[in-house]
């Protein structure tokens, strides 16, 4: 007769897996206890924020009085109040202007500084030290510079016998002031990053292109700016948000004036909450921005992965 196999039986698990899970377990203890003041000031700082203010936009408030429930009539509000159009207005045009000219000028001079020269640590430290510079002490440097009648601009302008400009107090001069302003500070950023991608640019191509004949304005074309392209794309991305989200620039030179003509869309909702004390007008105003922001970083999205389709 053969033989019965015997059945397998399970053991228990060993005393030393439970010890392992309670290690475990202690050692989660111990990093939620640590990570958990982060968490605490994250959701305090910005998630109950971000809910509270998109409530606080279907309400009129004036955070003072008791508030009350009105719906999309914000939304409404803002579609026909030309004091928004207008912000709107300047913010696309001071973003249609700094933005390619900051990353043109970035570009230019990274081109310029990627080379053996001497100083060059100095010629590129001069031109990042502006960037470090705040928005708040730029705008106080340049009102003191471009005052009609005491700044410096128009003693220099009276010598070269060029008649006094109004700059930041002349309604057809103020906005295109205020983007030779940033493009003074932000320019700098530009070339530091353009400048980094150009030091990864293989020497083997430009070699290459140059041994076939290609002369510089070619090896730009054809060789560095493709390399470049997910850089651009990339501070096309930043410059354009930082440029949406402009404000302490305004507020320290112009508030919103002369005649609403620097007036950009954050200007706008500060002046609107605090100012007009219409909290949720203004709540309202900084989710239309937000939306434009979220819809901006999705076509740029979008974007950066056909360019990355299109080089696999």
């Amino acid at each position: 007769m053969s033989r019965v196999p015997t059945p397998i039986t399970l053991s228990r698990p060993p005393d030393n897996r439970r010890a392992l899970r309670r290690r475990r377990a202690a050692e989660s203890a111990m990093a939620w206890t640590f990570v958990s003041p982060a968490v605490l000031i994250i959701l305090g700082l910005s998630v109950v924020p971000i809910i509270w203010s998109l409530l606080l936009s279907f309400r009129a408030d004036d955070l003072v009085t008791p508030s009350r429930w009105v719906g999309l009539d914000n939304y409404r509000a803002l579609a026909q109040d030309p004091h928004f159009s207008q912000a709107v207005h300047n913010t696309l045009l001071y973003t249609a202007l700094y933005v390619p000219a900051s990353m043109v000028v970035g570009l230019l001079l990274a081109l310029a500084l990627n080379r053996r020269i001497r100083f060059v640590g100095f010629y590129r430290t001069l031109f990042f030290v502006p960037f470090v510079v705040s928005s708040a002490a730029q705008g106080v440097l340049f009102s003191f510079i471009l005052d009609p009648q005491f700044g410096a601009a128009n003693a220099v302008l009276h010598h070269l016998g060029i008649p006094a400009q109004g700059f930041l107090n002349d309604p057809s001069q103020a906005l295109l002031v205020l983007v030779a302003i940033s493009l003074w500070s932000g320019t700098g950023f530009c070339m530091v990053i353009y400048l980094a991608a150009l030091q990864d640019v293989p020497a083997s191509l430009t070699e290459a292109a140059r041994l076939d004949g290609a002369g510089r304005f070619q090896i730009l074309r054809h060789v560095t700016l493709p390399t470049l392209r997910p850089v651009s794309v990339f501070l096309l991305l930043w410059q354009t948000i930082e440029a949406l989200q402009t404000f302490d620039l305004v507020y320290v030179t112009t508030k919103g004036g002369p005649l609403g003509s620097t007036a950009v869309i954050v200007y706008f909702i500060w002046e609107q909450a605090f100012k007009n004390a219409t909290a949720g007008y203004g709540a309202a105003s900084a989710y239309v921005l937000a939306a434009a922001l979220g819809l901006i970083g999705l076509i740029f999205q979008i974007a950066r992965r056909r360019l990355q389709g299109a080089a696999a």
